[in-house]
């Protein structure tokens, strides 16, 4: 049996941030808990797991809360390349410092 998956400290931060501001994003609209859940298509005890940040809860299921609060907008943006500085800082720096043409090679015709 393989060894239980541990993330990160940084990932567990944001998760539990994510689950945080779930929660707060419920009490703004007034919502209960068991109304979210129902919305999202799962049981009341992996909704309460998600508010506490549960990294063992699949993304898929963060996702249909999310659909459920009216969320959405940004997270399938998470890691869009625009959202991205670190990698377009690394494309950047692989672009050529010049361009080159190719040569023909001697005795092909040309395409018209």
């Amino acid at each position: 049996m393989p060894a239980s998956y541990l993330p990160p400290p940084a990932a567990k931060r944001a998760i539990r941030k994510l689950g945080s501001d779930i929660r707060d994003a419920r009490l703004r609209r007034g919502l209960p808990a068991s109304i979210v859940a129902e919305r999202a298509g799962i049981a009341r005890s992996t909704y309460h797991k998600i508010e506490k940040g549960d990294a063992g809860v699949s993304i898929g299921i963060y996702a249909a809360v999310l659909q459920a609060l009216n969320l959405m907008d940004g997270f399938a943006d998470l890691a869009d390349a625009r959202n991205d500085p670190q990698g377009a800082h690394a494309a950047l720096e692989r672009l050529p410092k010049r361009a080159v043409l190719a040569r023909k090679k001697p005795g092909s015709k040309e395409s018209s």
